[in-house]
């Protein structure tokens, strides 16, 4: 067990369009302890949406999450079934805010 509440280990989104891929994130990679504050900042059209998207799994097609790994305290959220990261969603990512 890990004192992290959130890892995102080298995140990959690409779009993909018919000249090809677009990659939106691209390597990302931080983490989060409890009781820190995060900010993610840049330009419009960096990835900053695309990110928390990826994160909370709700890339939508032409999107897909093309790497990386995101875990949320000890669940690696990537290999979870659709009922199971709704249920993560409602559970856990949703009680961050107010367990502050």
């Amino acid at each position: 067990m890990t004192d992290e509440i959130l890892q995102v280990r080298d995140l990959r989104v690409y779009y993909h369009t018919p000249s090809g891929p677009v990659k939106a994130v691209d390597g990302v990679d931080f983490s989060l302890r409890k009781g820190e504050r995060f900010g993610l900042v840049g330009e419009s059209g960096s990835g900053k949406s695309t990110t928390a998207w990826a994160i909370m799994r709700m890339i939508k097609p032409p999107g897909a999450i093309e790497g990386g790994t995101i875990r949320l305290g000890d669940t690696q959220l990537g290999p979870l079934s659709e009922t199971d990261i709704r249920n993560v969603r409602l559970a856990e990512i949703a009680s961050f805010r107010r367990a502050r």
